[in-house]
């Protein structure tokens, strides 16, 4: 039987839930008395006239509210004003000032994220017509792509507009799978969902430690890595199939793809910085790993391994 999916899919759904928790920190562009100055006056102008000036639809519909246009609208002038003058851009409340485009605050990272998201859907249409219902693993891929599509939703929304209904963690029902498997796969799932419900309670009414976060997330995605490389290698070595070589060429470039987390930098033309290319360089390996799901579940189904 192949290796299961449940730790991949508890990886996308811990790092939903990183970018929904509220993230509480003080950046160096919240304390430039020039920004403080231009949104009081902003404020003062702008919200408590009377009556207040009116926002347009787009911008309303999105959750926009004169405080917060105020606060955009500063973050791009004095951000605006320093690069006139060749001072460093900095960040305001933790984020880089985008360029926002409609409305929506952060667009690459947004399109990025529909695109990884499609192509869940791409790999659900694929195991739904290639994979006969007999088949063991189905119903856990067909959980899995379902729970990726979601992470990517939100991933997307959150990107269009940082915001309070944003960020609080959305209550998700979905069903579980109906075939029957060994007793391992549901001690092994039951162990990782206690594990990542415990996480995100700690996150969640406990204490928000972002630090933390981020190492459980490494943590995470290492043992994910190395027990796809042990899969890989081992069933390569058996069978001498170039396909099965592909997981561990994608965990290669997932590896490096994660390197661009790691390389902060204000974003290029004000809308593409190192968190939406992180984005983008996820799309192909997800493609990639479908294509391998549906190679190996035919050689299983026609092959020595597996016979229904």
């Amino acid at each position: 039987m192949p290796a299961l999916l449940p730790p991949t899919k508890l990886l996308f759904l811990v790092a939903l839930v990183a970018l929904l928790v509220p993230i509480c920190r003080a950046s160096v562009g919240d304390d430039l008395p020039e920004f403080i100055s231009c949104v009081k006056g902003c404020v003062r102008r702008e919200c408590n006239s009377d009556p207040p000036t009116p926002l347009p639809l787009h911008l309303r519909l999105l959750f926009w509210s004169c405080p917060a246009e105020c606060d955009y609208v500063c973050q791009r002038h004095i951000t605006h004003m320093r690069s006139e003058t060749g001072e460093p851009v900095e960040q305001f409340h933790g984020k880089w000032p985008f360029y926002r485009v409609l409305g929506v605050q952060e667009p690459f990272s947004v399109l990025f994220s529909v695109l990884n998201g499609y192509q869940f859907y791409r790999g659900l249409q694929l195991i739904k017509k290639d994979f006969p219902n007999s088949y063991p693993p189905r119903s856990i891929f067909i959980f899995g792509a379902y729970l990726g599509m979601a992470a990517w939703f939100f991933s997307a929304v959150f990107h269009t507009r940082d915001s309070i209904p944003t960020e609080r963690r959305s209550q998700i029902s979905l069903s579980g799978p109906q075939r029957k498997f060994a007793p391992w796969v549901y001690v092994w799932g039951a162990l990782c969902v206690t594990a990542y419900a415990a996480h995100v309670s700690f996150l969640q009414f406990v204490r928000w430690d972002y630090t933390y976060n981020m190492a459980a997330n490494v943590v995470v995605g290492l043992c994910q890595n190395v027990l796809w490389l042990y899969y890989t290698l081992s069933r390569y070595d058996r069978e001498r199939k170039p396909w099965a070589i592909w997981p561990a060429a994608i965990v290669l470039w997932v590896c490096c793809a994660m390197s661009l987390e790691l390389l902060d930098f204000p974003p290029l033309f004000d809308v593409l910085d190192a968190h939406a290319l992180w984005h983008a360089a996820t799309i192909l390996p997800t493609m990639w790993m479908y294509r391998f799901l549906i190679q190996e579940a035919k050689d299983d189904l026609y092959g020595k391994r597996l016979k229904m």
